[in-house]
């Protein structure tokens, strides 16, 4: 037991000193460049294969076809932490071995609230194909497209053919239609609100070059972003260059400063000036810089008058005139918990010097999160910065490596959702287009069929869902308010899931069909997802471990029952498609006068191609074109400026997204707890996961605190509750209960609590209590399930209130990371 808590002791201390991990990582390490070009020095049993996932490329050694270790094939901070993840995945205690089917269903049993409790029965392929076959005919038959719905949002695999969600889609297209979803969970507000603004979706396109951010740039602030954590990984396959970037910046001593409410990884090893700030107040605070700006005349009013729409309505409602409110450093100050002084001197330093705000996600995941990346871009303008070198402002330095220059090569193709059909044949990519609805509202509309929302200055009714078949993505993990979502998915009359580990989400399905990892077949992919730097072979690694299938087989087969094999699969084996994808990238290189080997040579020599980078690409500057001629190079918009005001959302007459950017206050943040609910919550995104990916492998061991998800908690606010570092504590509020462990820092702002997303729900009593207790410490469970407006109806987990407890009595096991019951 003493080892244990020296164990668990150590790790708080590390999470504590870290923000939450950082401490002692190598950001130029690399183990596997040794691993693949040293591989003759291997025993002879041993061998090299060189694959690749959002962590980046990784050299993976097996020993008498057993993974034995892995490690990243380029420089990586993650040398350590990627030395057993392959393993771990592929021999998960989690992993779904077989077909699996709820007893209940399978007996005929109508009881939906047995899922998540019932026993499993283990069924053969062949039965398994017949059930789905058969009740997706049943369904299309019974009530059409509409009956089904595909959400499968989530980060999948990486890879051009085995993406889970596009395959999924395609399989339903090909068989008629399904109801799909519009948007994300990342960018859920910005990317409905950045289009009106900037006539693009901004938060998803090339930066500025960081070449010329180490250049030009003085100041340098992370709003709401930590990127040393989220840069880790990418939607296609990182490349690193984000992070290592970042440690140049660090290395120029430049002026840096973090805005969280948490002292970040990326504030720790950058060595920035920290301003903490009550989560959910970013518009307030940037209000307050702007009302400074103004009273002292220093904002640039020629900027505004040339490349703007709407100010003047804007600074009205700035200065106080539209509501008798001036909007004063004062005013924010009381909101943000930023001092005035320090509030008025970013004014003063913005305005004079070179500065580069990156603003991150997280603010906009927020009730009236349109507000902020609107409010951000509308700061930026009466800086006058935008469209200069180092100046302005960016939204995805702290993703998938944005600002890293863009290299000239090939870009390889990849499987679509809607395939080529002959000519006169029907497509359904119409009706499926306009069956669809945000998909941060699915539990919403899986209580409420036929309820019509707003979104985006139109009017969307709810289908009746009768069928739910998700592949790729947890839901019950990263969508908001686990425990009404539970009721919701209780709803449908099946619910359909691929998957490769007993997630919270295939707990809650009704039939499981186990799938490969990215280790167990072969596929293609990019790096950088923005500098498209790197063709990767993503090589099989080992066979289909158990009875494991390829989503893309499974879909093949599905189809094939459905009489349209051939319109899925078009007659290509895998192979086949790869050669295909590849040959996209290798005539679009040869036309750019870049050398790429033949498909069989690459695959063959078992390492990535690397492009270059231009000159001109590593001087590029957003928005400098527009800057420099905005009548030639106008923007998206109405006006072909920026709209500070716009007359489009206006005319909308929404009460909760008015025509130009504002402060509305949520119904639950740090400006309005209660004694039953005193502390703010905020979810940032954890260093050792991909969201909930990776959290049932040996990376838990680094940061669990007594078994549980460590929550972070300011050493007054615990003192005042006798918690002490390392107690397990409950989180609870009207919504839910969850059990996590303490970690007592003065690196969160006092009054708001850190609990981070992507823990698998475990819940304890699950079907017995409204608000079964979550032995493992999801966030979700107290997260309110609510859109951020009616403009984009994106999620807004971080408006939240809770209080927090220590916990007496011997805490329940955590066993979500157990194989399920299963009938005998």
């Amino acid at each position: 037991m003493k080892k244990q808590d020296n164990i668990n002791a150590s790790r708080r201390d590390f999470i504590k000193h870290s923000s939450l991990g950082l401490a002692g990582t190598s950001l130029t390490g690399g183990v596997v460049g040794s691993l693949v070009t040293s591989q003759p020095a291997l025993a002879a049993e041993q061998t090299t294969v060189v694959t690749a996932a959002h962590w980046g490329p990784l050299g993976v050694v097996l020993e008498d076809g057993k993974v034995v270790k892995s490690g990243p094939a380029i420089p990586s901070p993650l040398v350590n932490e990627l030395q057993t993840v392959v393993a771990d995945q592929l021999y998960s205690e989690t992993r779904v071995k077989y077909p699996m089917v709820r007893k209940g269903y399978l007996e005929g049993n109508k009881d939906t609230t047995l899922r998540g409790r019932d026993e499993w029965v283990r069924i053969s392929w062949d039965k398994a194909f017949e059930l789905v076959a058969n009740e997706m005919k049943r369904v299309r038959d019974s009530y059409g497209p509409t009956g089904i719905y595909a959400g499968s949002y989530g980060w999948y695999s990486s890879g051009a053919l085995h993406a889970a969600r596009t395959l999924l889609h395609r399989y339903l297209n090909v068989t008629g239609g399904f109801v799909g979803s519009k948007g994300d969970y990342s960018t859920g507000a910005a990317q409905v609100i950045m289009p009106h603004v900037l006539g693009t979706i901004e938060v998803y396109e090339q930066q500025t070059s960081w070449d010329v951010i180490l250049e030009s740039s003085e100041i340098v602030v992370l709003w709401s972003a930590n990127p040393l954590t989220t840069l880790r990984i990418a939607w296609t396959s990182t490349d690193q260059q984000g992070i290592e970037y970042f440690k140049k910046l660090k290395e120029s001593g430049k002026r840096i400063i973090c805005i969280d409410p948490v002292r970040s990884e990326s504030c720790e090893f950058l060595g920035a000036e920290w301003i903490p700030i009550n989560t959910a107040t970013d518009v307030p605070l940037m209000l307050g810089i702007a009302h400074t700006l103004v009273s002292e005349n220093k904002h640039d009013k020629a900027f505004l008058q040339k490349y703007t729409a709407g100010y003047d309505k804007f600074e009205e409602y700035l200065l106080g005139k539209a509501d008798g409110q001036p909007k004063d450093a004062a005013w924010a100050s009381k909101l943000t918990g930023v001092p005035v002084d320090v509030i008025k001197q970013l004014a003063t330093d913005f305005s004079t010097k070179r500065t580069m705000l990156m603003g991150g996600w997280g603010m906009q995941r927020q009730r009236h999160g349109e507000q902020s990346h609107w409010m951000m871009v509308t700061l930026a303008s009466m800086l006058g910065q935008i469209g200069l070198p180092g100046g302005g402002f960016g939204f995805s330095y702290h993703y998938a490596n944005g600002g890293a220059p863009t290299a000239t090569g090939g870009i390889i193709g990849s499987i679509t959702a809607n395939p080529s059909v002959q000519a006169g044949e029907k497509t359904w990519l119409d009706e499926t287009s306009k069956m669809s609805f945000p998909v941060a509202r699915v539990a919403d509309a899986l209580l409420n069929p036929g309820k019509t929302i707003q979104y985006n200055g139109t009017e969307i009714t709810y289908p009746d869902i009768k069928l739910v078949y998700w592949a790729g993505g947890n839901p019950f993990v990263h969508h908001q308010d686990t425990n009404t979502l539970v009721k919701a998915f209780y709803k449908p009359e099946t619910f359909i899931v691929n998957e490769v580990n007993w997630t919270p989400t295939a707990r809650m399905a009704d039939i499981v069909l186990p799938v490969t990892t990215s280790y167990e077949r072969n596929d293609l992919t990019m790096s950088g997802d923005y500098s498209m730097m790197n063709i990767y072979p993503m090589k099989q690694v080992v066979p289909p471990q158990f009875e494991a299938k390829n989503d893309y087989d499974i879909f093949a087969e599905l189809a094939k029952r459905a009489g349209v094999e051939t319109q899925f699969t078009e007659n290509k084996s895998e192979m086949d498609w790869l050669k295909g994808f590849y040959q996209t990238a290798f005539d679009a290189a040869r036309k750019n006068r870049v050398l790429m080997p033949k498909f069989e040579k690459f695959w063959e020599e078992n390492k990535p191609i690397t492009f270059k980078a231009s000159e001109k690409a590593k001087k590029w500057v957003r928005y400098e074109n527009f800057r420099n001629d905005p009548l030639l190079n106008p923007l998206g918009t109405p006006s072909g400026k920026i709209e500070i005001y716009s007359d489009v959302i206006a005319k909308m007459n929404y009460d909760d997204c008015k025509g130009h950017p504002s402060w509305m206050e949520p119904a639950e943040f740090a400006g309005n707890t209660t004694p039953e609910a005193p502390l703010a919550l905020v979810t940032p995104h954890p260093y050792y996961r991909l969201h909930s990916q990776l959290a049932h492998t040996s990376l838990r061991q680094k940061y669990a605190v007594n078994d549980r998800e460590p929550v972070l908690i300011h050493k007054d606010d615990a003192a005042a509750r006798g918690i002490a570092d390392g107690d397990i504590v409950r989180i609870y509020n009207q919504r839910g209960q969850v059990l996590a462990g303490a970690v007592v820092t003065d690196g969160i702002i006092k009054g708001t609590v850190a609990l981070h997303e992507g823990a698998w729900y475990d819940p304890a009593d699950l079907g017995q209590s409204d608000k079964p207790l979550c032995k493992n410490g999801c966030p979700n469970v107290l997260t309110r399930d609510e859109g951020t407006s009616k403009l984009a109806q994106g999620n807004s987990p971080n408006t939240c209130i809770v209080q927090v407890e220590k916990f007496t009595g011997e805490a329940p096991a955590v066993t979500v990371f157990k194989q399920p019951k299963q009938s005998a």
